[in-house]
């Protein structure tokens, strides 16, 4: 680990003082936090990340290292993505000494293998407040004096950076899972996998028509919906069907669009693993796992939708239905990973609209 000088700073001209970790590089991005205590390794590679300068609350990161690489239905086993998907990573304090019995490297270690720059030595508690009182934003870590000017990652379409480009095929189960990859975790496949499936992964701009399934699946990415214009067609004209569709996260969001309703950017948004949330059907809470910047709007969703899940710190929208079709979204992860899993039941759910509805065709 190097010990040059580093500092962070924000759009508004807060400046925040430290020593470099990682790869020794100034970088970009959004600037955002996350309050999760533990899943490092699984939050840096979330493609949800792209683009930001991610602020772990925690006050101490890196004392477990970083897991093997084994892989498992040909995706990295404790990852999320093939590589760190954020711009920079913001700690409080970095401890270079590591253990843990899967433990293979160093977080610096890692980091500098995907040319990843830290910052440690911040004051994150104070970071977090100026974030959640003034909102996300722009920011860059400068190393040593390499200066450079911010860039805002959200005019981009992220997803298209961060998506697999080509059609992929994993498993060989019962049911047939059309997942349209914007950024997807290797979690939710794994989840799906494990319902006897067969899940068949396309780009965000494919044509789905020219595919056969039982169940559509649109996953989490990272950025504004709105930046997906091709994707948000092709699931107004999958609406026409009555196959079984589950959106997560931006998924969520896409559905959204893709129904007339519109979505909005949050002012810090929701990236913890300690959200609650109320199942406005059951009338039950979950803690869940969150990671977005973005919100649907409740008010906007049109009389054959309903809110299905809301948050119950600031009541945003959680999730929608639709009051006849077998489509419904969540804006948590119920994949989860790292943690919790209260509502992995859901993917049981989807999996039982799925079975419901092919049994109504063969009947």
């Amino acid at each position: 680990m190097n010990n040059k000088k580093a500092v962070l700073i924000l759009e508004d001209g807060s400046r925040f003082e430290g020593a470099s970790f990682g790869y020794d590089q100034s970088v970009a991005g959004e600037v955002v936090f996350n309050t999760a205590m533990t899943g490092y390794p699984e939050s840096l590679t979330d493609p949800s990340y792209r683009g930001q300068i991610l602020v772990a609350t925690y006050p101490i990161v890196g004392n477990y290292g970083v897991p093997m690489k084994g892989e498992e239905d040909r995706m990295l086993k404790f990852y999320e993505s093939d590589k760190i998907q954020v711009s920079g990573f913001v700690v409080s304090y970095y401890s270079q000494d590591y253990s843990h019995w899967n433990a293979d490297k160093s977080l610096d270690q890692w980091m500098k293998e995907n040319k990843i720059p830290g910052i440690s030595g911040i004051d994150t508690r104070a970071l977090t407040k100026v974030l959640r009182e003034k909102g996300s934003m722009l920011g860059k870590i400068v190393v040593e004096d390499q200066d450079l000017v911010l860039d805002d990652p959200n005019q981009r379409n992220l997803v298209a950076e961060v998506c697999h480009s080509h059609r992929e095929v994993y498993g060989s189960g019962k049911y047939r899972i059309l997942l349209v990859d914007c950024g997807v975790k290797n979690n939710i496949i794994r989840h799906l996998l494990k319902r006897d499936t067969t899940v068949i992964r396309v780009p965000w701009d494919w044509d789905l028509s020219q595919e056969e399934y039982d169940g559509l699946f649109i996953s989490n990415g990272p950025g504004d919906p709105k930046k997906c214009d091709i994707t948000i067609q092709n699931l107004a004209l999958a609406f026409e069907n009555d196959q079984p569709i589950f959106g997560i996260c931006l998924g969520n969001q896409l559905m959204s669009l893709a129904s007339g309703a519109d979505t909005y950017k949050l002012k810090y948004g929701h990236r913890s693993h300690n959200q609650p949330v109320l199942h406005l059907g059951n009338n039950r809470a979950y803690i869940t796992s969150q990671n977005h910047g973005f919100a649907v709007d409740n008010k906007s969703l049109g009389t054959d939708w309903e809110p299905l899940f809301i948050n119950l710190n600031d009541q945003t929208n959680e999730g929608f239905r639709h009051k006849t079709k077998p489509f419904f979204s969540t804006q948590f992860h119920p994949e989860a990973s790292s943690g919790p899993t209260d509502t992995e039941f859901l993917f049981d759910e989807f999996i039982e609209l799925i079975e419901k509805s092919k049994n109504s065709k063969n009947s």
